[in-house]
């Protein structure tokens, strides 16, 4: 009797493609441009638009972006993890990634954006509480509004609206980190669990909040389900031995996370685990890198996006219209993609040697006293 071949894995796929699949770089700068879309239409019509967005028969897609987002993190921040000596390391190395493009972004905001399109004084603006707070946004703690800036915009006021997702990542790797020091490199379940347990505490406060009812959430998905979305991915990562990679399996994923995201009434709290296949699988394939050059704007346009869009608004009539809008907007948002990552990302990347040193000093100190305490145990 001849046994059925056993299931190619995640993990075979991954080795296949050398660790560094295309898929992944291809849908990150996809995702990029698909929240830009998006914002086209909220920045050009205001928030009817994107109650009429969230409403249509694109609902299941466009709810999907932003936790597909966090699912292609997870499973990549995961590799990150596993491959760090320390917990320093690791938090380190998503500090680098993260903070200083974000901080650059927020100070052109402030003093170049801001200064030539406030509708207030320059003195006004510069001691205005407004702009201290709209600062704050350099370390993650977010504000949306600076001084005078588009008032007559269909959506007034508000600068980087897109930002809202930022105290979420954050909050991935902080309970990340405590999910580590719980011991999840020794125990690997850690990370399935730690999705159910966020999906129920989100349940939990969501009954508690609306009198034991489960209220459908209209727009973008939940903040503590994008955590539970990431954690998914994590989990798919350290059982990439176990889960397989088969077409239909990513086919099914990708049906079950839409009809989560678009048609079940409770369908949020069941979706984080599809959405994360279904992004996984996709992240796997391997078409050509020749449209990559090597670089990763997908951040930069996440950044970069929504302020742009908001100030073409503001300086071109016509930019109310949509099609404007985003015809005028993607060639100046990829042009201040590119100035994040070759200016900005790429060389903050230099700062990993110096997290190396930092590491191996404070692995220098410790080891002596782990040794000690061990032969005193």
């Amino acid at each position: 009797m001849t046994l059925p071949a056993p299931a190619r894995t995640v993990a075979a796929r991954i080795q296949e493609t050398g660790g560094h699949a295309s898929g992944f770089d291809y849908l990150r700068l996809c995702l990029a441009l698909s929240i830009v879309c998006l914002h086209s239409g909220i920045t050009s019509y205001g928030m009817s638009a994107d109650v009429a967005i969230f409403q249509s028969d694109a609902r299941p897609l466009v709810r999907m972006i932003l936790p597909a987002f966090f699912a292609l993190s997870g499973f990549l921040v995961a590799g990150s993890l596993e491959r760090s000596r320390s917990l320093f390391m690791f938090l380190g190395l998503r500090v680098v990634r993260i903070y200083p493009a974000l901080a650059v972004e927020v100070l052109l905001s402030a003093f170049i954006l801001g200064p030539l399109l406030t509708t207030v004084p320059l003195d006004r603006y510069f001691t205005s509480h407004e702009f201290v707070l709209y600062l704050c946004n350099v370390v993650g703690d977010i504000h949306y509004y600076l001084p005078g800036m588009f008032g007559a915009n269909p959506l007034p006021n508000i600068v980087n609206g897109q930002l809202w997702t930022i105290p979420f990542e954050l909050g991935c790797y902080i309970v990340l980190a405590a999910v580590t020091l719980l011991g999840l490199k020794r125990w690997r379940i850690l990370g399935p669990v730690f999705v159910v347990l966020v999906t129920l505490a989100y349940l939990a406060v969501t009954l508690v909040r609306h009198g034991g009812e489960i209220v459908p959430v209209p727009g973008a998905i939940n903040g503590a389900l994008l955590i539970a979305t990431f954690l998914a991915g994590v989990s798919i990562y350290l059982y990439r031995d176990k889960v397989p990679f088969t077409f239909s399996t990513g086919l099914f994923s990708g049906i079950l996370a839409a009809a989560c995201l678009g048609y079940f009434p409770c369908g949020d709290f069941f979706a984080p685990i599809p959405i994360a296949y279904f992004t996984v699988w996709l992240g796997l394939m391997n078409p050509s890198r020749k449209w990559l050059r090597g670089a990763d704007y997908s951040y930069g346009i996440f950044l970069y996006g929504f302020s742009i869009q908001q100030a073409i608004v503001c300086l071109i009539p016509a930019a109310v219209y949509w099609p404007v809008n985003l015809s005028c907007t993607v060639p100046v948002v990829v042009l201040a993609a590119a100035f994040s990552w070759h200016i900005v990302e790429k060389p903050a990347q230099k700062f990993r040697n110096v997290l190396k040193i930092w590491e191996t000093n404070l692995l220098a100190w410790r080891l002596p006293a782990l040794v000690a305490q061990r032969q005193e145990d």
